[in-house]
């Protein structure tokens, strides 16, 4: 390693911790502890429409079951609190105006309205509205509006945001411990906002670089979701000119359910009435289970965090299913990361969990195989 390890994990407070973010949690803690490195809990809390009151909360208790030790962060401090991105505000905003003093960021002031009324115009066209390279300087931003009106506005208080200026049709490069190298074309990629003075935020793509840089994370190790996102993250990395982590995309935790109607909430039947199962990613939105949700029905913690271990990772050189934490801290190794999506799947989980309550109670010992 050239840096020293710092890995974070950084759950958003809207929810139950389910099981994928277990493991992202998971996986990130024993790569800093076979590393001898720091695991850090940060809390991104800036999405005030899907805060949910007593999460945080949750999320720290459900890291203590599991057993995963926070070495810097929410409730434990550090060098580079506050931890809550809600409490850095006045941070994001700083480094947003120098992406705008460095001609990388932009105002721009178009209302929602004026946004809805051009999207609407795209769809009748047949095409999709990207507010890009091709638009932005059309509108009502700092690139197009003399600087005397863009003075102005700002100082009536005229609500605005600062929006990411995405270069035009340049290719965009970065390498992942997993997925290996990948490339986008920035003409593919909008310009994102990136802080907002309506509620005085940052958005996910400026905190969270921000952040990662503040707080030397070394490695990013989240879900495979932000890998689009990723070139994007880089971009910004340049234009502040700093180094960027080493990223690790994990693959989706999937669950095969049963297709219901958004509505009645019923299962879709095929035309022999038979119910349509799917395979979806794991999801709180869903009511998916959560590591609370599995300790209430009886399923042993060990058993638990055993069984997740397992659904994406491997190790090497054996054979062996069960892991206790420190034999997990001691073979972990992110080579073995698989990029292929793993089953959640109940049944095994309750073979794992049978086989952990009949060694407890000396009945049998693990029968080291499923």
């Amino acid at each position: 390693m050239e840096r020293p390890v710092r890995v974070r994990f950084a759950p958003s407070p809207t929810g139950p911790l389910h099981i994928g973010g277990v493991r992202t949690a998971l996986y990130n803690y024993l790569f800093a502890r076979r590393h001898k490195g720091t695991m850090i809990l940060r809390i991104e809390d800036t999405d005030s429409q899907r805060f949910v009151p007593g999460a945080e909360d949750y999320i720290l208790e459900s890291l203590k079951w599991c057993g995963i030790e926070i070495d810097e962060g929410v409730g434990v401090g550090g060098p580079h609190a506050p931890y809550r991105q809600s409490e850095r505000r006045e941070i994001y905003l700083k480094y947003a105006l120098r992406l705008v003093d460095a001609g990388w960021a932009y105002y721009a002031f178009d209302t929602a309205e004026e946004l809805d009324a051009l999207r609407r115009e795209a769809e009748a066209r047949g095409e999709a509205f990207a507010y890009n390279y091709a638009v932005r300087e059309k509108l009502a931003t700092s690139l197009a509006l003399p600087a005397e009106e863009v003075k102005a506005r700002l100082d009536r208080g005229d609500q605005w945001v600062i929006r990411f200026r995405m270069p035009e049709n340049q290719t965009v490069e970065m390498d992942d411990l997993i997925r290996g190298h990948v490339e986008v074309n920035t003409s593919t990629l909008d310009d994102k906002v990136l802080y907002k003075s309506a509620d005085a935020l940052p958005t996910y793509h400026l905190a969270n670089i921000v952040d990662d840089h503040l707080m030397a994370i070394s490695h990013v190790m989240r879900g495979t979701e932000y890998l689009s996102s990723a070139p994007k993250y880089n971009l910004l990395y340049e234009a502040f000119g700093w180094k960027p982590p080493i990223y690790l995309h994990l693959p989706p935790v999937m669950i095969e359910s049963v297709l219901k109607d958004k509505e009645t909430k019923q299962p879709i039947l095929d035309e022999n009435g038979n119910e349509q199962p799917i395979v979806r990613k794991l999801s709180k939105r869903w009511g998916d289970p959560s590591f609370e949700d599995l300790l209430q029905k009886g399923y042993l913690k060990e058993a638990i965090i055993n069984y997740i271990a397992l659904l994406g990772w491997a190790p090497k050189d054996t054979n062996e299913e069960f892991f206790s934490m420190d034999d997990l801290i001691r073979i972990f190794d992110e080579n073995g990361i698989n990029k292929s999506p793993s089953i959640f799947d109940t049944n095994k989980l309750t073979w794992f969990n049978a086989e952990y309550i009949l060694s407890l109670i000396h009945i049998s010992e693990p029968t080291r195989h499923a």
